[in-house]
């Protein structure tokens, strides 16, 4: 019998993929007619959707079926960045090189090179170019909000910024739109898309034609092309660790 069938009830399931045990989470949706399966966007996790009348262990043999086609998935991910002086960082689409000296200010300043200028102790790097990304990233979706907001006709809503390994943004039924502060790595229309498409939510919280409808009027640019964007380069976004 295969090890994982042995497990307890108790045991969360798991998956071991290129000598990495990555965690199976099972998501029973009504709207499911089969089995999907994929990796988080940060590679930490599996991800298991399926109908409500799947059986487990259904589900879990599914998943380890596709063992090999899941290690391969892994291994496009992108490989954590160095933040170290003339690491290349993604930045509204572009790399920008990092540029430290000790002796410049602490914050960080983007020259019309591409450059990221930062001084301070190197041990405090990463976490400096997270906080500054994360303040970018707010200033951002401040405005793409506002901007949605007034084309939608729908107050400005409550910002926060996310860290979230499933979603690049959510909107909770209170009216609080969460954003993945990744995003700002990404180019302007992606992130942008992403904003319009929680601003929709404002209007219909699901995913009817109506929905589509407004997101379309909304955005000015093509939803699809954003979302192809994200599925094709949105595990790299996760090389900044944080």
């Amino acid at each position: 019998m295969l090890d994982w069938l042995r497990r307890k009830p108790s045991e969360p399931p798991s998956l071991t993929l290129a000598g990495k045990t990555l965690p199976i989470i099972l998501r029973r949706l009504p709207q499911a007619k089969r089995l999907t399966l994929r990796l988080s966007p940060d590679g930490r996790e599996i991800r298991l959707s399926m109908p409500t009348w799947a059986r487990t262990e259904e589900a879990l043999a599914f998943a380890h079926s596709r063992a090999e086609w899941l290690t391969a998935q892994l291994a496009r991910h992108a490989a954590p960045l160095p933040i170290a002086h003339g690491t290349l960082i993604p930045y509204r689409g572009l790399p920008h090189r990092l540029h430290h000296a000790p002796s410049l200010p602490r914050r960080i300043h983007v020259a019309e090179d591409r450059i990221l200028h930062v001084g301070g102790p190197a041990e405090g790097l990463p976490a400096r170019l997270q906080r500054w990304m994360q303040a970018q990233a707010r200033e951002f979706f401040a405005a793409d909000l506002a901007h949605y907001c007034a084309r939608a006709g729908v107050p400005v809503p409550a910002l926060a910024l996310s860290s979230a390994k499933a979603r690049w943004g959510s909107c909770s039924a209170r009216g609080v739109v969460r954003l993945n502060w990744r995003l700002v790595m990404a180019p302007d229309a992606v992130r942008r898309s992403v904003v319009a498409h929680e601003v929709a939510h404002l209007v219909h919280f699901n995913h009817s034609p109506a929905f589509h409808a407004l997101l379309a009027a909304l955005f000015e640019g093509d939803v699809e092309d954003a979302n192809r964007w994200l599925k094709r380069h949105g595990r790299g976004l996760y090389a900044l660790n944080g």
